[in-house]
C-alpha cells in the first residue's frame, strides 16, 4: 500500500514572510535605534581599519583573480581594492570580524550582528556608483543606517528563543540570513522575490561550528562571517534573476531545515521585529575578547591593580575562583595547550591571566610571542568555573541581558581578596553614557592605524555628526577610507 505525497505548492513558511514583510514595510521611528546605529557603524569600520594591520587576515583580501578591478565596484575601506559586491562583502565581512572586537548579541543564540555590514555597506556602494555612472542618485547613508538596524534585528530577534549551536551550527547563519533579506531590499527585490532569496539561504548546508572549539579551533571563525554576508550577496543577486524559492524550505517533513538540522523543532519568538535589537546591542569596547568574558577582564584589570597595591604578584595565587554564567562555562571555560589566537581569545583562563600578569589585554596579546610567557599556562591552571544559577537567569531576561562575572583570589599564604563582580560591561545599555566616549576614541585610535593625519580629520568631521553623516552619499563615505 503506497502513501502519497502532496505535490500541491505550499504557502511560504510564516517565518519567510514575516522577514519579507519587515524589510518592506517597517519604518524605523525609535531615535535610540537610529543613533545606536551610528556609533555601530563607527566601531565596526574601525575594528576593521584595526584587522588590516594583521597579515593573517590582509592575505585573505582583494578580488579572487589578481588584479582584477571592476568598474563602478564596492571600494573596500582601508585598501585600494574595487570589487564586485559579492568579493566586496567577503572583504569587508573579513576585516570586521577578524579581531573579536565588533558588536555582540548574546541570547539562546549569540552572534555579531555587525557582521552585516560586510553586505550591507558593499551593496550600497556598488549600487551608488552604479547609479551615478548611469546618471541616477546614489544611496545615502542612512540607507545603511536602515539596513544595519534591519540585519542586527532580524538576526538577534531570532537568536532570542533559539539555540543553532545547541544542535551544532554556527551563528553565522543568521547572518546569512538578515544580510540576504535587507540586501535583497537594497537591489530591489519584490516581496516574493525576497521570500524567495531568504528561503535559498535556508536550503543552504549551513556552517558547522567545529572551528570555534577544541581540538579543531582555528582562524575560519575569523571569516565565517565574511563568507556569509557574501553569500547573503550572492544570493539575493540570484533571486533578481526570477529565480524561483522554496517557500517550505522550514517546515517540509523530512527535507524540510526543521527537521533535518533543528531536530525537529520550530523557531519560537520572543517579540516582533522592530529595533529593539540594535537600541540593546552591546558594544565591544574596552577589549577584543569574547563578549562573556568581558566582565571577567575588568575584573582581572581591577585585581592586577589590587596586587600591585598589596606587594603580590600571581606568583602568590592559589586559586582563582570565576562566578560565571553557564554560557560562559559552555562557551569559553576551556583547559589544556592552545593552539593559535583563535584558540585564546576563546578562553576565559587565558583572558583573565593576561590583565592579571600584564594589566591589559589588545589584539597582540593572542600572539605566541606572549602566549608563551611561562607565568600564562600555570595560571590557568589556577582558576575554576563554577556557575551562578542567578548570573544565567539574568542573562537571559530581557530587561537585564547581564553578564556577569566575578572573581575571587586565594593566596598560598591562604589569605583571600574580596571577590570583584562586574555585571555590565562598559559596552551594555545600561553604560552607554560611559562607553560612548571611550567607542569614539577606540574609532580614532583606529583610523590612526591606517591614515594620514589630514585623512583622518576629514573622515571624523564628516561622519562623527549624525546629521551630517546620513545625508552623505554612500559612494563619497566610502572613498573617504580609500588609502
Amino acid at each position: 500500500m503506497s502513501s502519497h505525497i502532496s505535490n500541491k505548492r505550499p504557502q511560504p513558511d510564516q517565518v519567510l514572510t514575516d522577514i519579507a514583510d519587515y524589510v518592506l514595510n517597517y519604518e524605523i521611528k525609535n531615535e535610540l535605534a537610529w543613533k545606536t546605529a551610528h556609533y555601530c557603524l563607527l566601531d565596526t569600520l574601525g575594528c576593521g581599519l584595526e584587522a588590516l594591520t594583521y597579515p593573517a587576515c590582509t592575505k585573505l583580501l582583494g578580488p579572487i583573480v589578481k588584479g582584477t578591478i571592476v568598474p563602478n565596484g564596492a571600494k573596500v575601506p582601508g585598501t585600494q581594492f574595487q570589487l564586485d559586491p559579492v568579493q566586496a562583502a567577503f572583504n569587508i565581512g573579513a576585516i570586521i570580524r577578524w579581531l573579536d572586537f565588533n558588536d555582540t548579541w548574546l541570547a539562546a543564540e549569540w552572534g555579531h550582528p555587525s557582521d552585516n555590514l560586510g553586505g550591507i555597506l558593499a551593496t550600497a556602494d556598488w549600487l551608488s556608483r552604479t547609479n551615478i555612472a548611469e546618471g541616477k542618485a546614489p544611496l545615502k547613508m542612512k540607507q545603511v543606517l536602515e539596513g544595519m538596524i534591519m540585519a542586527h534585528e532580524i538576526q538577534g530577534c531570532i537568536a532570542l528563543e533559539n539555540s543553532f549551536n545547541k544542535v551544532g551550527l554556527d551563528h553565522v547563519l543568521l547572518v546569512k540570513l538578515a544580510s540576504t533579506a535587507v540586501v535583497g531590499k537594497l537591489i530591489g527585490l519584490t516581496r516574493d522575490e525576497i521570500i524567495n532569496a531568504v528561503s535559498l539561504a535556508f536550503v543552504d548546508g549551513q556552517s558547522l561550528r567545529t572551528y570555534r572549539h577544541a581540538p579543531n579551533t582555528g582562524s575560519r571563525k575569523s571569516w565565517a562571517a565574511g563568507d556569509a554576508t557574501s553569500r547573503a550577496v550572492r544570493l539575493a543577486l540570484i533571486a533578481k534573476t526570477g529565480e524561483m524559492g522554496y517557500p517550505s524550505v522550514l517546515t517540509a517533513p523530512v527535507w524540510g531545515f526543521y527537521d533535518v538540522s533543528f531536530k525537529g523543532n520550530e523557531f519560537k519568538f520572543q517579540r516582533p521585529y522592530g529595533s529593539y535589537v540594535m537600541e540593546n546591542v552591546l558594544f565591544k569596547i574596552s577589549f577584543p575578547a569574547e563578549f562573556h568574558s568581558q566582565t571577567a577582564v575588568e575584573a582581572a584589570m581591577t585585581l592586577h591593580h589590587k596586587l600591585k597595591e598589596i606587594g603580590k604578584t600571581t606568583d602568590d595565587i592559589k586559586k582563582i575562583t570565576i562566578r560565571t554564567h553557564e554560557a560562559a562555562i559552555r562557551i569559553i571555560d576551556k583547559k589544556g595547550p592552545l593552539n593559535n589566537p583563535a584558540d585564546r581569545d576563546h578562553c576565559i583562563q587565558y583572558m583573565i591571566a593576561v590583565p592579571l600578569i600584564f594589566g591589559r589585554l589588545t589584539a597582540a596579546d593572542y600572539e605566541d610571542e606572549i602566549a608563551n610567557d611561562p607565568r600564562i599556562d600555570p595560571l590557568r591552571d589556577k582558576m575554576e568555573c563554577v556557575e551562578d544559577p542567578k548570573f544565567t537567569v539574568d542573562y537571559h531576561d530581557p530587561e537585564k541581558r547581564s553578564i556577569a562575572n566575578g572573581l575571587t583570589i586565594e593566596f598560598n599564604d591562604g589569605s583571600v581578596l574580596d571577590e570583584v563582580t562586574v555585571e555590565y560591561p562598559i559596552g551594555h545599555k545600561r553604560r552607554r553614557e560611559e562607553g560612548i566616549p571611550e567607542l569614539i576614541k577606540k574609532f580614532k585610535i583606529n583610523l590612526n592605524r591606517i591614515f594620514p593625519e589630514k585623512q583622518q580629520h576629514t573622515i571624523l568631521d564628516h561622519s562623527l555628526d549624525y546629521d551630517k553623516l546620513i545625508n552623505m552619499n554612500v559612494n563619497e563615505f566610502v572613498d573617504m577610507m580609500v588609502i
